[in-house]
């Protein structure tokens, strides 16, 4: 019975070692990169605003071309090249004490993972006609819209570049739809899931894209926005 119970003891003693790794897994996953890209996102938001203010904005300004998509709806989408560095806005939303870099292109590996709100290809930039609409993690490395859901019609989200900030009001959510809801980021968008969700004529509008429920990727959040104001640095 002796080996028995070695048998017993040496099963048991690599049950709790098997759990230890995964709660060390667990823990960078969950802690470790999200407080990492969350600062590394921060520092590219105050290199933009200290090139802005230096006058250097037009470098900082131009978007690079990334039109992968591997996390939220999108219309279409193929490999790009543009990298997280490549920031070239600043997203704000105050009820949700917000501030996050937004990078060209909703890639994953390149964009998205890096704490970055990446810019859907093939939408209108900020304050241009159109859609400006931009996707970005709700768990996880940076998770800037960690708390998308919290927003309510009337709130106001800002958009920051070299040249201007655009202020756009809420005026719709839709808390759940399919990730493969694309028209939610049309010129002028709806829901072809929702029929009753959709804005209607051609205008200034913003998009805001998450993964619901939390630590799931099933479905899509989604705020729509109009915008209010611009003001000219």
């Amino acid at each position: 019975m002796r080996w028995q119970g070695r048998a017993l003891w040496g099963l048991g003693e690599a049950a709790v070692t098997f759990g230890v790794v995964v709660l060390l897994l667990v823990a960078h996953q969950l802690w470790w990169t999200n407080l990492r890209d969350h600062a590394s996102a921060q520092r590219r938001v105050q290199q933009l605003e200290r090139a802005w203010g230096a006058g250097d904005g037009a470098r900082a300004a131009s978007p690079a071309a990334d039109t992968s998509d591997q996390s939220a709806p999108a219309r279409t989408a193929t490999d790009g090249t543009a990298t997280a560095s490549q920031g070239y806005a600043v997203l704000r939303i105050p009820r949700l004490g917000v501030t996050a870099p937004v990078a060209e292109g909703i890639s994953k590996a390149r964009v998205l993972n890096h704490g970055y709100v990446g810019h859907y290809p093939r939408t209108a930039q900020p304050g241009q006609p159109g859609n400006f609409a931009v996707a970005g993690h709700r768990n996880t490395h940076g998770e800037p819209f960690r708390h998308l859901d919290r927003l309510r019609v009337g709130d106001t989200v800002s958009v920051e570049t070299a040249t201007a900030r655009f202020t756009y009001v809420v005026v719709r959510t839709l808390a759940r739809t399919s990730a493969q809801d694309g028209t939610v980021v049309a010129p002028v968008p709806y829901s072809s899931f929702h029929r009753s969700a959709r804005l209607s004529g051609r205008g200034y509008y913003i998009t805001l894209t998450t993964c619901t429920p939390a630590f799931t990727s099933r479905y899509r959040l989604v705020v729509w926005g109009q915008l209010t104001s611009a003001q000219v640095r």
